[in-house]
């Protein structure tokens, strides 16, 4: 292996193999690429080495270790941005391990490297009155309240992720009955999912209004006719929610999101009992163990309203000093 080999794997890595073989969502690629942006400015700032000047001879897990752990002290970073760097680190090693076996042993132990448990966070969702109330903001005598509608509406029904949404051209939806919806997610896999008749019926009323009949279109767009980013899809719900607030208090202790709607539609669907294999294959989740948060939360909420509810019926035993002694030394007996 030739010494300055690791900018050509580097490049080979992104420009090929991830969009090539692996074929793998632009998103993907841009937060590989973010980690690797991160570990050379660790590079630079921490161990003095210019990025195109790194070979392999120095690339091994306890560089990767420091990396990892100036990510979480300097940048002061939880451990689920950690962890997303360290798949970024294992999917590039993996394969500089296929493509030069000679590194299969640096490289296995750069692969050993574990990821943290992150604590777990509680799910975020709207009830049905929040979500109302959200939707209730947007002006509809204005052309920009319509499309406002129309997006927030969309967003929800379709349980989709935001990136899907901003995708969305006008070929891949069907207003006529039954109506459908093509998403296309992770992995660039598409799929097909209905859309209500009230949702559809928005659509319309927003398509007409818009004149969105050339199929290449994107189906919203920004005032300069261009496609409606995350970022900007993120800013027209905190836009709305912020409004919202002063009619739901509740909203106040929420930060809404894009992927708060899709929450709150995984949460809906489950309190309205409808299958997990079915909720699973609307959202497009590659297994069943991930759609299964939706009613796990729901059985916390349902333990929280018990509790409450019993509150103040069930009696609250108490114990004096001496009582408590003598059940703590009766414990340890059956220890």
């Amino acid at each position: 292996m030739k010494k300055y080999d690791f900018p050509q794997n580097l490049t080979s890595f992104f420009s090929k193999y991830l969009p090539g073989q692996r074929g793998v969502s632009i998103n993907t690629i841009k937060s590989y690429r973010d980690t690797f942006v991160l570990f050379f400015r660790f590079l630079i700032e921490e161990k003095k080495i210019k990025p195109d000047n790194l070979t392999f001879v120095g690339y091994d897990s306890k560089l990767i270790k420091n990396f990892l752990e100036w990510i979480e002290t300097k940048r002061q970073c939880s451990a689920a941005t950690r962890n997303q760097r360290l798949a970024a680190i294992h999917a590039f090693t993996r394969y500089v391990m296929m493509e030069n076996p000679e590194m299969m042993h640096s490289c296995q132990e750069i692969l050993s490297i574990q990821s943290k448990k992150a604590q777990s966070k509680g799910l975020n969702y709207l009830t049905i009155d929040e979500l109302k109330c959200i939707l209730a903001q947007p002006n509809l005598n204005t052309k920009q309240g319509k499309r406002d509608l129309a997006l927030l509406t969309l967003l929800y029904d379709s349980g989709a992720r935001v990136q899907e949404i901003a995708d969305l051209k006008i070929a891949d939806i069907r207003l006529e009955l039954p109506a459908t919806l093509k998403l296309t997610g992770k992995g660039n896999k598409s799929r097909i999912i209905p859309i209500m008749p009230d949702t559809a019926n928005i659509m319309s009323i927003y398509m007409k209004l818009y004149r969105l009949d050339s199929h290449d279109k994107p189906i919203f767009m920004n005032k300069e006719g261009k496609k409606l980013s995350r970022s900007g899809i993120e800013y027209i719900i905190e836009k709305y929610a912020e409004m919202a607030k002063a009619e739901q208090l509740s909203l106040n202790s929420k930060k809404v999101t894009p992927h708060v709607f899709r929450h709150s539609k995984g949460m809906h669907l489950t309190q309205a009992n409808v299958n997990i294999i079915y909720i699973r294959d609307l959202f497009g989740h590659s297994s069943v163990q991930v759609t299964e948060r939706y009613a796990k939360a729901d059985t916390d909420m349902k333990r929280k309203a018990l509790e409450k509810a019993s509150e103040n019926i069930l009696p609250k035993l108490s114990y004096s000093k001496e009582k408590e002694q003598e059940l703590m030394t009766y414990l340890k007996t059956l220890v």
